[in-house]
């Protein structure tokens, strides 16, 4: 086998939480008068912390959010996920067929991760194989999340390849070491176009990847 250990992304990779989240961001930080676009947000803010995305609101419009912005927008959007959330279509039939270990690495709360997981059904194969940025305080584009999955998994970096969706994601694999795979939506595909990597458009173009990429 050309790998031993497939590194998933979460949100855009395995549930389609990308947009569900931009909306709700956008929606609160219009209630308080800051005209951010959804395109914006989906263009500056995939990939990225919350932190960075509400360090960005606060420095491009010159406007303090509240201090229980974050906390606000963890509860709305876990309520929006509970009820809109679906897993990126095919990706049951990935996992299922996958015969190497894998697991996820996010920048989301080890919380928001899972209840992703829970609500889309996914869970039960990830159980114990969760990575968050949160548990170890760094965030991508560092490449210290996959490292810390790779370490805990239990492979060199040579072993691991990546799955991400986010230019952010692909720059934090490249700079740990990690070959990747890219995962191309409408909302991506023109950023994908310098990257260099291998790129797919559906989890059944990722799955023949996938077969060819872990077979001599």
């Amino acid at each position: 086998m050309k790998y031993k250990c497939i590194i998933f992304d979460c949100d855009g990779v395995l549930v389609d939480s990308e947009a569900i989240s931009s909306s709700v961001l956008t929606e609160m930080a219009n209630e308080l008068g800051i005209k951010i676009s959804h395109e914006e947000a989906l263009e500056n803010f995939t990939g990225k912390s919350l932190k960075y995305s509400l360090d960005y609101i606060e420095a491009k419009y010159s406007k303090s959010l509240p201090d229980n912005f974050e906390d606000e927008f963890r509860k709305k959007s876990f309520h929006k996920f509970s009820i809109y959330l679906k897993p990126i279509n095919g990706v049951h039939d990935v996992l299922n067929n996958l015969t190497i270990p894998f697991c996820v690495a996010s920048s989301g709360p080890v919380e928001k991760i899972i209840n992703n997981l829970t609500t889309t059904k996914l869970i039960h194969h990830f159980e114990g194989k969760i990575f968050s940025s949160y548990e170890i305080k760094s965030w991508k584009p560092e490449p210290d999340i996959f490292l810390y999955a790779a370490k805990n998994m239990g492979f060199e970096i040579n072993d691991c390849l990546i799955i991400e969706d986010s230019i952010t994601g692909i720059q934090a694999a490249k700079c740990g070491g990690f070959d990747v795979i890219g995962f191309v939506n409408d909302n991506n595909k023109e950023r994908f176009k310098n990257e260099n990597i291998p790129i797919c458009y559906s989890m059944s173009e990722l799955e023949n990847l996938l077969k060819y990429q872990i077979k001599q």
